[in-house]
């Protein structure tokens, strides 16, 4: 039997104060191969650094590849059916074909074991409800 404390998990990870420096950082100190942008919107006017392209850009630099998929697991989908008076019903978005898509592509990284962070732009993402939809679907 496998041993669950050697197995590597899916990372969470925002930027919220942090400098495009110390996100790099953290991002090394846990040996991040892939950031999967899951921000509905990956534009930064706070942050221009975090934007997509520059931030594409800065990870690449470091060695580590920048995957947008927002489109998939983001917070505000462009699918008009997965909204009820104007907002978002998770319930919806969980069964939807393009978030099981990006949810099949975590879960062969997963078994595959590769290093990966999701990025929102939350300072804490483990209180943003975006990242508990996608870890209860992700139980594997």
């Amino acid at each position: 039997m496998e041993n669950k404390t050697d197995t590597i998990p899916i990372w969470t990870i925002g930027y919220g104060s942090r400098s495009i420096v110390e996100f790099i950082e953290v991002l090394q100190q846990y040996k991040i191969a892939y950031l999967i942008d899951v921000r509905s919107v990956p534009h930064s006017g706070y942050k221009p650094e975090f934007s997509k392209k520059p931030l594409a850009n800065e990870v690449e630099q470091h060695g580590i590849r920048y995957v947008y998929m927002g489109d998939l697991l983001g917070g505000k989908p462009d699918d008009e059916t997965c909204y009820v008076n104007g907002i978002v019903d998770y319930e919806k978005v969980k069964n939807a074909e393009f978030f099981q898509r990006g949810i099949e592509r975590l879960r062969t990284a997963f078994s595959q074991q590769q290093r990966v962070a999701l990025m929102c732009s939350e300072e804490k993402p483990e209180h943003c409800r975006r990242s508990k939809l996608k870890s209860f679907a992700m139980i594997f």
